[in-house]
């Protein structure tokens, strides 16, 4: 698989696609050697926690699962709009990431 994503940890993004279609949040993980990214409030799943320790409690617990990085979008903070990105390389040499939509540069 790819070992470069478009997302990083920290990003706002859409998802395009599947049960969770529309829905923003936060990139929590990236995972780039299976191409999958982790999304604050997407892909829940219940997992049943069993207690491990005497004083923990156990019970069912909501937790993210992994889904593609191709089924999410970068959310521009400009436009607000889930937009394709591009790479800009500017007079000193260094490469920043664009909105294709607005043309507004995203912060690194």
């Amino acid at each position: 698989m790819n070992t470069k994503l478009h997302v990083k940890t920290g990003d706002t993004v859409m998802v395009l696609s599947g049960k969770d279609k529309g829905k923003k949040g936060k990139v929590l993980n990236v995972n780039p050697a299976a191409g999958k990214v982790i999304v604050e409030g997407v892909s829940v799943a219940s997992r049943h926690k069993k207690p491990r320790r005497q004083g923990e409690t156990g019970g069912i617990v909501k937790q993210e699962t992994p889904i593609y990085a191709s089924k999410v979008q970068l959310v521009c903070p400009k436009c607000g709009k889930a937009a394709r990105t591009g790479v800009k390389f500017l007079e000193n040499g260094s490469k920043v990431k664009y909105c294709k939509k607005c043309n507004e540069m995203l912060d690194d």
